[in-house]
């Protein structure tokens, strides 16, 4: 599908975006000099005829943005949860998107619920409302179970979904492979492999049976978390196309009147926020990766409710601590292991100085540290970070974008609630716990312990290895089936001592 028609999807991107009048809209936010607004004009105003006209009732970007698809609205989620990139105006227009888009009919849900789960509407449900949440690939209905009366929210894929996105992602594929032709200096973020992450998560969100996994999974991960709450996946209601919930009560946490009124404290919340995302992503490497408000509520007794889990987060045990290790560094303002870690980790080439690298780290923490409250910003040192490890070589980490990306989500929602609040004081004591229990002599024994139930598998194996190897070491040089054997002796006996010292060290611990 990657052919020449995917310029024209690009060439009426822009045009879309000056029919709508969400050119202004976007390149005021972004502060964008006069050079960039003539480029942007200029491709985009011959074109503006090719353009799609949009829902005129909707605010400038949102009707682009939805104009032009599920892809797209994706974005425009995210850059609804940073009022301080993109500023209050736009930021409260692009909210609409996370919940309250144009739904598709009742009567089409009903047969898709019907087709997924091969029973009539009203052997499953006796009742189910119209759409209460419309996004840009599922809207929930609300209805009550046959069998036992529960309450449930039931999720329903947009009919053609999973062709209109497909068609998205295409364009961004070629948009990607011009990047890497035509701009060197993008190269170096792997833009074909960040538009390749972006698309297997989100055909993950296109199966609503991995995400009832996903739920299942982050709900036994949390279950003695305080403070939050996640609702009950129903399997025997749920399919590819089709995700029954049980029922969560709340208040939005994108309406603060409305927590005023219960009686929040947006400060604990906001606080609240942050150390879960934190807490789920450095403690388990399973994190909720889409946790902007209209996938937030808060109930009665202040916990935090959690749904919508299309994209969930996974980082290896190994990343979590090299993550942890730079933002404890960073934290604790030691620049100089910050960028030892970089370069242990092999994020930054090894020809570079790590000296110089550490001095350049401080030049963007210290500013940060010298700054009131309300401007401390993660999204700030990433942005920061990133002009940094570019001049240093340091390539796009594919497997930290997701990660990334929500750390700057979850700190609009946080600054949402609560303007003043301190990132790094909130982020210190859920950091500095994960490194006191992966960094130290007890995350040694574990890891010896680990590497001891791996090794064990071979156990049984080990006599046969050592026999074959002995046997074909006895050969007469020129009839060894292959000298690429001679390795397999020393091999086989270092093996056995390793599962013995292992094995020993399982015992002790």
């Amino acid at each position: 599908m990657r052919g020449p028609h995917n310029i024209v999807r690009l060439i009426r991107t822009g045009a879309t975006m000056v029919r709508t009048g969400a050119m202004n809209a976007v390149l005021d936010a972004f502060e964008a000099p006069r050079p960039l607004r003539a480029v942007a004009y200029t491709l985009g105003w011959p074109f503006q005829w090719m353009g799609y006209k949009g829902d005129e009732e909707m605010p400038a970007a949102t009707r682009a943005l939805t104009a032009l698809g599920p892809a797209y609205i994706k974005f425009g989620q995210v850059l609804s949860t940073r009022p301080d990139v993109v500023g209050n105006d736009l930021a409260r227009q692009l909210r609409v998107l996370q919940d309250k888009l144009p739904p598709f009919s009742r009567s089409e849900a009903i047969q898709q619920v019907e087709q997924e789960l091969g029973r009539p509407m009203g052997e499953v449900f006796s009742e189910f409302s119209e759409p209460i949440a419309a996004a840009s690939i599922a809207q929930v209905h609300k209805a009550r179970l046959v069998d036992s009366g529960q309450e449930v929210a039931v999720k329903v894929l947009r009919p053609g979904i999973e062709r209109a996105f497909n068609r998205d992602v295409d364009a961004f594929y070629l948009a990607a492979r011009i990047a890497d032709l035509f701009a060197p200096g993008a190269r170096r973020l792997r833009p074909m492999d960040v538009i390749k992450h972006f698309d297997g998560v989100v055909q993950g969100e296109l199966d609503l049976r991995l995400e009832s996994a996903a739920a299942s999974e982050f709900a036994a991960n949390t279950v003695n978390d305080e403070g939050f709450q996640l609702p009950q996946v129903l399997w025997n209601y749920s399919g590819r196309r089709v995700m029954t919930l049980g029922w969560a009560d709340g208040t939005a946490l994108g309406d603060n009147a409305a927590l005023d009124a219960a009686g929040h404290d947006r400060r604990v919340l906001a606080e609240r926020v942050l150390s879960l995302f934190l807490r789920h992503a450095l403690r388990d490497g399973f994190f909720h990766a889409d946790m902007h408000q209209g996938n937030l509520k808060v109930a009665a007794n202040g916990d935090i409710i959690a749904y919508d889990f299309g994209i969930m987060g996974h980082i290896d045990e190994y990343t979590r601590r090299v993550y942890a290790e730079i933002l404890y560094g960073f934290i604790k303002r030691d620049y100089k292991r910050v960028a030892e870690v970089h370069f242990e980790a092999g994020y930054v080439p090894a020809d570079q100085d790590v000296d110089e690298f550490a001095r350049a780290l401080r030049a963007v923490g210290e500013p940060i540290f010298g700054m009131d409250a309300a401007h401390i910003s993660m999204g700030r040192l990433l942005n920061y970070l990133f002009e940094v490890t570019e001049r240093f070589g340091m390539e796009t980490r594919t497997e930290l974008i997701l990660l990334q990306r929500t750390m700057v989500v979850v700190e609009g929602v946080a600054r949402s609630l609560d303007p003043h609040m301190n990132i790094w004081e909130s982020a210190h004591p859920v950091v500095e716990d994960y490194i006191k229990s992966s960094i130290g002599p007890k995350a040694v024994a574990s890891d010896l312990a680990k590497t001891a139930k791996v090794l064990a598998r071979f156990g049984p194996r080990l006599p046969a290895l050592v026999e074959r190897a002995l046997i074909d070491q006895s050969k007469p040089a020129p009839q060894r089936s292959d000298r690429k054997m001679d390795w397999l002796v020393p091999g086989a006996v270092g093996l056995g001592l390793g599962v013995l010292l292992c094995l020993g060290v399982t015992y002790l611990t």
